[in-house]
């Protein structure tokens, strides 16, 4: 019984997809550390993609980044893009679609938007079309967390 009382403790403890994975009697998926050359496998012109993105397609991923607030004036949201590099769409042209990416949290999560900080995002991962206010975005990331960028 101590040991059933514990499990369900650590269950609603941990994180929703976490929780959805217990629940589905899995382990919750670990993310896979992705960086921008792979997200670079997109062809925006024509849809095709490297056979690794096809894989990571639908998969949580952890992939680092700079946000961008979709409204000028937001210190915090549940929606924004993430980019390879500071200052990506303010005073410059955007980015390639294959460089951005359009995170909505979880739940609607409301996070701090940071311009000047590096951060990670986890979160799964769609390779999908979206118009946003800065232009055409190559992938959608249903975001599950966001950390200060460490390097590792």
């Amino acid at each position: 019984m101590r040991s059933l009382v514990l499990a369900l403790c650590l269950v609603a403890a941990a994180p929703v997809a976490g929780s959805l994975a217990a629940a589905q009697g899995r382990p919750p998926a670990v993310p896979v550390a992705i960086d921008w050359r792979l997200l670079a496998g997109l062809d925006y012109e024509n849809g095709k993609m490297t056979d690794t993105l096809k894989k990571l397609d639908g998969k949580t991923v952890r992939v680092p980044g700079f946000v961008v607030p979709l409204d000028d004036a937001a210190e915090e949201g549940a929606e924004f893009l993430l980019v390879p590099y500071y200052g990506a769409c303010v005073h410059t042209p955007p980015p390639p679609p294959n460089q951005m990416a359009l995170v909505q949290m979880a739940g609607k999560k409301s996070v701090r938007l940071g311009l000047f900080d590096a951060i990670w995002m986890e979160g799964t991962l769609r390779v999908k079309n979206v118009d946003s206010p800065y232009g055409q975005v190559g992938f959608e990331i249903e975001g599950l967390s966001m950390k200060p960028y460490t390097g590792k």
